[in-house]
């Protein structure tokens, strides 16, 4: 195998859950391969340096090895080699997102359903009739 599609690839070395979800990411640029965005057909071969951003972080790595099917995390890491400027970028934003702590959201958030007084109070507020 000389090729396999940007797509199947991401999706076999465990970046994103689904196929769809590594095309969704390559039609809004999220995926960068060799400094050029992605298409989810597009070719990828050993050697391909690709950028990666997703819910967990953005990585720069180099392409190791090829595969069309998802296998165990530890096959996963195989195909690819993260460079150590990544590693360390992804390592200080988890810390500053543990320094942040919770965010304090459920302050501000309703206990109970709202009751006819304040729907109508609602409404009023959005201008609804």
């Amino acid at each position: 195998m000389t090729g396999t599609r940007i797509d199947k690839w991401l999706w076999a070395a465990r970046f994103f859950k689904t196929r769809e979800q590594a095309s969704k990411a390559c039609d809004l640029h999220r995926v960068l391969s060799n400094r050029q965005p992605a298409k989810p057909a597009r070719e990828i071969r050993i050697g391909d340096l690709l950028h990666i951003k997703n819910e967990s972080g953005e990585y720069d790595l180099e392409v190791l090895a090829l595969s069309q099917q998802r296998a165990s995390a530890a096959i996963a890491q195989t195909l690819y080699r993260e460079s150590e400027e990544s590693k360390e970028a992804r390592r200080k934003a988890a810390e500053e997102r543990k320094l942040l702590g919770p965010i304090a959201w459920t302050a501000s958030s309703p206990t109970k359903r709202p009751n006819k007084r304040d729907r109508r109070l609602i409404h009023s507020f959005r201008g609804e009739s």
